[in-house]
């Protein structure tokens, strides 16, 4: 009896009060250039910047979700050689379209395996495309709908 107690007590607690899973609040990379490296994820991603409370030059946030950021900090000590494995992904309408701004800013790209200017299309029908950041961070851009 004390088992069903227990089962039909956590039924008639209210939804906002039951555990809640993790959501990310903000992903952090260390950059050598914040002016550079903020240029590309604003201008060239399309990320929108929002306030960040430090103001001291050495920090830009920009959104990247409803309640999720990316966090640039200047502090890199020099460029690294990330694996392609450990990427930023971001999904666009259109990758021709994010292939074309890429192409018009000399910024090459590959699939997966590493085939220059080689988009690919994942067996879920999802198209992707990787290239590096001015840090050497591997961003994908893909088409995924969710």
């Amino acid at each position: 009896m004390k088992n069903l107690r227990s089962f039909c007590l956590l039924f008639t607690i209210p939804i906002a009060m039951r555990a809640q899973k993790p959501v990310i609040n903000h992903i952090a990379l260390s950059v050598q250039n914040l002016q550079k490296s903020a240029a590309f994820y604003q201008d060239l991603i399309g990320l929108d910047s929002i306030p960040e409370p430090f103001r001291d030059g050495r920090h830009a946030w920009f959104s990247i979700g409803p309640k999720s950021h990316l966090h640039l900090i200047q502090d890199a000590p020099g460029p690294f050689n990330h694996p392609k494995n450990h990427h930023l992904c971001f999904s666009v309408p259109s990758v021709e379209t994010f292939v074309a701004k890429l192409n018009k800013a000399a910024i090459p790209y590959e699939d997966v395996a590493g085939k220059p200017q080689t988009v690919q299309v994942r067996v879920d029908g999802v198209k992707q495309i990787y290239f590096k950041d001015p840090d050497g961070y591997w961003i994908e851009i893909n088409d995924a709908r969710e």
